[in-house]
């Protein structure tokens, strides 16, 4: 089931999800900006977004629990988070993974083009990745 993440699930994340503050993971679950994948009442992957330029959505985060991988969740998740977007007006969405990491496949895979990178001293390259939505099949 995807859905978006509730206050009731914030405890849950919290311990999964180790790259974001409690406090502020509680402020992106009000603004419905985490979603969430559950099987069994658990949860099995998330989608957690923010605005770049404070316009343009930017997933900071896409994580399938081990175990989970293989089954569709993330293409499931991405396909929910595009829509919503869709109905709240925007025409693009981001996002970025690092250039020794298997996940620009996948997003080029759900219609994801390189748009740039970052490069910080002594990290792996990151790729900057777009998605016009009017493209999107989800």
């Amino acid at each position: 089931m995807i859905r978006f993440a509730s206050t009731e699930d914030l405890n849950a994340l919290s311990k999964l999800d180790v790259h974001i503050s409690e406090k502020e993971l509680l402020n992106v679950i009000e603004r419905r900006r985490v979603i969430v994948s559950t099987e069994n009442g658990k949860i099995n992957g998330w989608l957690r977004y923010g605005l770049f330029w404070d316009n343009l959505p930017f997933m900071n985060m896409l994580y399938i629990i081990d175990g989970e991988r293989g089954k569709g969740i993330g293409t499931a998740l991405c396909n929910f988070w595009e829509r919503e977007l869709k109905e709240l007006g925007y025409s693009l969405a981001l996002t970025s993974t690092l250039s020794d990491e298997r996940g620009q496949f996948f997003y080029r895979e759900l219609g994801y083009r390189d748009c740039g990178s970052l490069i910080l001293p002594d990290e792996v390259t990151e790729i900057i990745m777009y998605k016009k939505l009017e493209d999107s099949n989800g």
